[in-house]
This record gives C-alpha cells, structure tokens and sequence, in this order.
C-alpha cells in the first residue's frame, strides 16, 4: 500500500486528487494538509466527497509516515517549502505545481509527463507534473516532433473551463461575468509555452519556429478544447498511423478519425485526439479534462509509473455523458 500525504489540500487538483486516490486500490492517504482549513472535515470544503471521506485537515506534516508526497500548491510555494525544509530520503514527490517543470542544473524533478518520460519517471524519485494547457497540445504535437515534421510556424486556439483558474475566486471566474461570455488571455505570452517547447525540442531539437498559443476562458467548468494547424504534405492516411504507433503502448491517448467533443473526455483522463488535411495545412483536434488528465489524474498516472503499478490502476473513470 502507497502512503500518500497531500499539502494544499483545498484546492481543485487537490478534491479531484482525493476523489482518485479513494477509488485507488494500492494508495491510502494518510493527511491532507491545510493551514487554513486545518481541523475542518474535508468533505466540508470538497462537497462531492461527502459520504466518502470522514478525515480532516491537518495543519501537522508528518512526512516520516508517508511514501508519497503531492503538492497542490499555488505556483512557488512548493519550491519555497522543499529550499526550507529536509525530506525523507526514500520519500518520493509529486509536484502540480509549476516550479520545476523546465529542466535546469539544480532541478533533480523530471517531467511527469508518461507520453514523453515514461522511462524516466519510473526511476525518479521527484516528478513535476505538466501544465495543463501543456499536456493538451503537447499530445497534439508530439507525434508530429518524433517524424521531425514541425518545421514551421505553430497556430493553436484553446479553449479551458472555469477550474483552470483555480478555486479563488477572481472578477474572471465570477459566474455572472463568465457564463455566456468567452474571452482571450495571455495571448502568445501564456507560462506553459516553455515547458511545450521543452517538450518538443525532447524530440525535434532542430525546432526553431514559434508556437502562437491563444489562450480562451470558456464558460464551462472544466475541459481544455485545443485546435493546433501546422503546414504539412504528408497524406492523411500516414498521418494517423504515425499518430497511432507513437501512442500504442498508452492507455489513455487515443486516435480517432471521428469528430471529437469535450463531453466525451470530462471526468477521465484521457486525451482524445482527431486529425484533418485541408490542403497543406494539417488540424490537430485535442481534447482532455483539465482535472483529471491535464492535473490529478496525470499525477496518480505517475504514482503507478513510480511504484511499479499497472498504469491504468485506479484511473477507469467514466465519462460524464449528457
């Protein structure tokens, strides 16, 4: 049995963490830490978990008990607490945070994501899990950088729901602003464009062009809808068997020549991915649940790679349907 600690419990990634791990049949979590909520029942603040979860926050972190360690924390603290604090030798961590994803000297995390790392991320002991607009176009494009055929200019419009902004509320996610509303954010500037070129670069280090990411708030509450057009001459035939071969040995990417839709990906964690050719110019169709593939499903899809489990244990979830 894994022994799983959770700091930054209250969040999103962390009550969509918790949700998974209570269905996992090899984890057990052993606190959910919480300063600000510390002494209230989990269920109190995570409302889809009452009847399932009787513990509460704990302010303590008794990292001497656990095997694994997530962090659900807002982007720095995760650095902030492992500069100031000694862990345990064999413990192992899980970051959702965005502080270690681009690789640097100092930084002993690999990036968690299994498509592209899956070898080393079964011998690491620190695992930076991906953003989630980045695990979205990085599956769309991946494929594309094996066969070195990004060689030029990248166009990608993505569309996330209200709980990419996170569990505080701001002006942006205020429903009576944000339902029958869309709008743009962060264009051509949005912070998961690094670790996407990154992850390209693992592939096609000859990739010198640009990636135009146009970021877009949608009024839903969870899914990322991702658009990716890219010059290309190569038959579409050949196209979809290089996708398929590159994610054979996956479990949860899956190639389908039929039109995709975000209802069909919400509550799993998978990425469904559809291909078109108009002319020369290639479409990439992808599609994830921001929570579950593109944060905490992706983070429990680590924790099995870590601990030598089948990938897929605990992660059959179901789609929501109508």
């Amino acid at each position: 049995m894994i022994r799983v600690g959770i700091i930054g419990g209250a969040g999103y990634t962390a009550g969509e963490l918790i949700r998974i791990l209570l269905g996992h049949p090899d984890a057990e979590i052993v606190f959910v830490n919480s300063t600000s909520n510390a002494g209230n029942k989990i269920s109190a603040v995570h409302g889809g978990l009452i009847g399932e979860i009787d513990m509460l926050f704990t302010d303590q972190l008794p990292l001497d008990t656990i095997d694994l360690l997530f962090f659900c924390t807002a982007h720095g603290d995760t650095r902030k607490f492992i500069e100031a604090n000694t862990l345990p030798e064999e413990l192992k961590v899980i970051d959702l945070s965005m502080d270690y994803r681009i690789e640097a000297d100092d930084n002993p995390f690999i990036y968690g994501l299994p498509e592209l790392n899956r070898r080393a991320i079964c011998s690491s002991r620190y695992v930076a899990n991906p953003g989630c607009f980045a695990m979205a176009i990085e599956l769309a494009l991946l494929p594309l950088a094996r066969y070195l055929m990004l060689n030029d200019d990248v166009y990608v419009n993505a569309i996330t729901g209200s709980t990419g902004a996170g569990v505080k509320p701001s002006p942006t996610t205020h429903f009576s602003w944000r339902n029958n509303n869309i709008s743009i954010y962060k264009p051509f500037t949005h912070q998961h464009l690094p670790e996407i070129l990154q992850s390209i670069r693992h592939l096609q280090n000859s990739f010198k062009s640009d990636i135009n990411f146009i970021p877009y708030r949608g009024d839903f509450s969870r899914g990322i809808f991702v658009t990716a057009v890219v010059k290309n001459t190569v038959d579409i035939e050949e196209l979809y068997t290089i996708y398929r071969e590159y994610y054979e040995a996956d479990s949860f990417v899956h190639v389908t020549e039929e039109q995709i839709d975000l209802k069909q990906v919400v509550n799993t964690n998978n990425c469904l991915l559809h291909l078109e050719k108009h002319g020369d110019k290639l479409l990439v169709v992808s599609c994830i649940d921001n929570l579950v593939k593109g944060a905490s499903g992706n983070a429990v899809h680590n924790m099995n790679l870590l601990f030598n489990l089948k990938e897929t244990t605990g992660l059959r979830l179901k789609a929501i349907g109508f």
